[in-house]
């Protein structure tokens, strides 16, 4: 029996901050030896961090790099351990994306990667090159800093395996884990029978059991023990990797790390018997066919033994359950883990968030006072950088310690509820409330004053007073009317952030949070630099629908039963007069449901349709509950208000990236925001799909499907909203 002592790691990096990975790494690797691992393998560019983006192109990144490298080396962190270190090289003028491996103070061999992840949030291409020669591996001469201080002039460079005295090893990076023709392949009938993967994965809603598969499916068809590192914890971007690092052998998980942590170093580690992966392999006719003619992989040759021998009380680790957290779980978990690394890592001293006591900015509430909870929790288990980090954000006397959470959000988190006369008594009320609950310093300030003395301020220079829909005036004039009211708002929020903590003796300064979610970004139903204009929103890439799930989730696991009722609230801006015949409602405002939004979203971005194509889709998806012009109504209305109001996506405000239909203009979803909002040829071609329709006459809809299309029969989604509504935010 070869049994051999394997070790993955979850890292909390900080792009660019070189002292800060260099620490986690070499902290990662202490704990791997002294579990007795003969390999330790870290996620992708650990020492560089991830997110670098453009300062990859500087060479100091590079040469930063290298120097951490040669402080590993030089030290003893590499004896008797082989270390899988990911960081940039530069060969033959060509930057490259790799792993290096490093044993007893050498390095072994350097992997580049092959298949870089260029779609989505990643734009590897922007900075790496992909390797592509499978056929040798080359001398790679070692930077002469790093060459004089270990004795060693070149490495071998490129695709290969490492073969030991008792085991072949090999590298996979982050996006080969998911290609087709994926290099594990050929590696395995090669004889590999570990394989490495430093990874580099964000979170995404409901995405980690695709993530999870591919590592079980990498070794139950080809067998083998497969070892995951990954980033976790917020690196300086919108992104949050979410860890779950894992080992995998013969398709079964043996051991997976957290997903969401405040930890900046975990360490996982496992006991694996290779001569089980043999025997899988051996089983399998088909593989033992397919490897009896393989096409060879180049290698390089260690002469070094990684195994143990089998001694009594050795027993391989046996498979677990896998743990997934449902989409709540995610929403509480994700943001919060990333607002308290924002938060530590920005020398701020708490935030502030305009607290409205609608379902938006309470769920922004809600994930801040999950964030004090974690970190009360931390504290607890001993996490020491965890209690320094409160100590410090709290500005807590010598000797006291943070043992509440709401205690901890009263001297990190003010909530600010600015209302008008147009507010109601309910939003007051569960704001308050909801406060109370979290335990965050709460204010109510009117703002009535200020509206009126812009107001009389504009009458005053052109001798009219704009007035309200519903007293009589224009569209014009109600869209400026709330515009005055949302934009006030967010200069007083970013006012109250810069000097509260002075009013309260408190050094530095205030975050401000903002609070649209998905939906309302994608159809631009939100004034251009209002309260959504903020430092950092943690819901901005959540849709709707979740973020009342995670209301009514949060009201009964987070114990702030508030929500309960805030979720049962309909959906409103308050920014128009209330009157026993009207009360503003946002689906109203929208002319469109927060389903149909969700619905949207998904068929434009990530099944890429235009108006003719999205059409089609819902054609067929709304059969029998609408007709086929109500359907071109309904999809022409949104492509009109989502090009008028694309503009507002560059200004959007960085937001934690968990939905996969997000609009966000920095870097996932790349358009133009000059359109033109008629859409002439698009929907003239969708005319005359519906007068085709309307010919054959197999699309009329039943009268029972009208009925429930006219008002939106409980469960279907697709009531009919007026198109002609008042749409207060989509004005500049």
């Amino acid at each position: 029996m070869r049994l051999l002592r394997v070790a993955t790691c979850n890292l909390n990096q900080w792009a660019m901050d070189f002292d800060t990975n260099l620490r986690n790494v070499k902290e990662s690797i202490a704990r791997a030896k002294a579990a007795g691992a003969a390999i330790r393998v870290g996620p992708e560019l650990e020492l560089t961090g991830y997110g670098c983006e453009d300062h990859f192109l500087e060479q100091d990144t590079t040469a930063h790099a290298w120097e951490c490298l040669k402080d590993i080396l030089t030290g003893d962190y590499t004896d008797n351990i082989l270390c899988s270190i990911g960081m940039p090289v530069i060969f033959n003028s060509v930057r490259y994306n790799c792993q290096v491996f490093c044993l007893n103070r050498k390095i072994i061999m350097i992997r580049p990667k092959m298949s870089l992840a260029n779609d989505g949030n990643y734009r590897e291409f922007r900075w790496f090159s992909a390797w592509t020669f499978k056929d040798e591996i080359v001398d790679f001469q070692l930077p002469i800093e790093v060459s004089e201080a270990i004795s060693q002039d070149t490495v071998p460079f490129g695709y290969g395996y490492m073969r030991f005295l008792d085991v072949s090893l090999a590298a996979e990076t982050c996006e080969e884990l998911f290609t087709a023709n994926a290099p594990r392949i050929d590696l395995a009938l090669n004889g590999v029978e570990v394989f490495m993967n430093a990874s580099g994965s964000h979170h995404q809603l409901r995405k980690l059991n695709l993530r999870i598969d591919c590592i079980r499916n990498a070794t139950q068809t080809c067998g083998g023990v497969y070892m995951y590192a990954n980033h976790q914890g917020c690196d300086g971007g919108r992104l949050y990797y979410d860890g779950c690092c894992c080992i995998a052998v013969n398709g079964d998980l043996i051991a997976q790390g957290s997903q969401f942590s405040l930890k900046d170093v975990e360490v996982l580690d496992a006991l694996v018997d290779l001569d089980a992966v043999s025997s899988y392999r051996s089983s399998v006719s088909s593989f033992r066919e397919q490897a009896s003619h393989r096409k060879n992989v180049p290698f390089v040759k260690v002469p070094y033994k990684l195994c143990q021998s089998f001694q009594s009380g050795m027993i391989p680790t046996s498979p677990v359950e896998i743990v997934y957290h449902c989409p709540e779980e995610e929403i509480a978990f994700g943001p919060s883990c990333w607002l308290w690394d924002y938060l530590r890592r920005s020398q701020a001293s708490g935030f502030l968030l305009p607290l409205s006591g609608g379902a938006d900015s309470s769920s922004v509430a809600a994930i801040v006072g999950c964030m004090c909870q974690l970190v009360i929790k931390d504290i607890e288990k001993g996490d020491e950088q965890v209690k320094a980090d409160a100590l410090r954000i709290g500005q807590y006397k010598d000797g006291e310690i943070p043992t509440d959470s709401r205690e901890l959000a009263k001297r990190l988190f003010y909530t600010v509820y600015m209302g008008t006369e147009n507010s109601s008594e309910d939003t007051r009320s569960r704001a308050k409330r909801l406060a109370e609950e979290i335990g965050s310093f709460h204010l109510n300030v009117p703002i009535d004053s200020i509206v009126s003395a812009f107001l009389s301020l504009f009458e005053t220079l052109t001798g009219k007073r704009p007035r309200y829909k519903i007293d009589g005036g224009s569209n014009t004039e109600n869209l400026g009317l709330q515009n005055i009211q949302a934009r006030i708002r967010m200069v007083l929020a970013f006012m109250m952030a810069s000097l509260m903590p002075w009013v309260h003796n408190k050094s530095g300064f205030y975050l401000v949070l903002g609070s649209s979610n998905v939906d309302e970004g994608l159809r631009g139903y939100l004034t251009k630099y209002d309260c959504s204009s903020a430092d950092i929103n943690p819901i901005g890439s959540v849709s709707k629908q979740d973020l009342r799930a995670f209301l009514r989730w949060a009201a009964l696991h987070l114990k702030y039963s508030s929500l309960a009722e805030v979720e049962a609230a309909p959906p409103t801006a308050e920014l128009e007069p209330i009157r026993a015949n009207y009360n503003q409602l946002d689906e109203v405002d929208m002319g469109m449901t927060y389903e149909e939004l969700s619905i949207y979203g998904r068929l434009r971005k990530i099944f890429r349709c235009g108006p003719v194509s999205m059409f089609q889709n819902l054609c067929h998806s709304w059969c029998g509950r609408l007709s086929p012009s109500e359907v071109a109504d309904k999809v022409k209305h949104f492509f009109k208000y989502y090009a008028i109001n694309r503009h507002k996506m560059t200004v959007l405000t960085p937001s934690y990236h968990a939905e996969s239909y997000s609009p966000e203009d920095n870097r996932f979803d790349l358009r133009q925001f000059l359109y033109n909002s008629r859409w002439p040829y698009q929907f003239r071609k969708i005319n005359e799909l519906v007068q085709e329709m309307d010919k054959d006459g197999k699309w009329e809809t039943s009268a029972e499907g009208k009925l429930r299309g006219q008002t939106g029969a409980q469960g279907s989604g697709m009531g009919v909203v007026a198109a002609g509504s008042a749409n207060p935010s989509a004005g500049f």
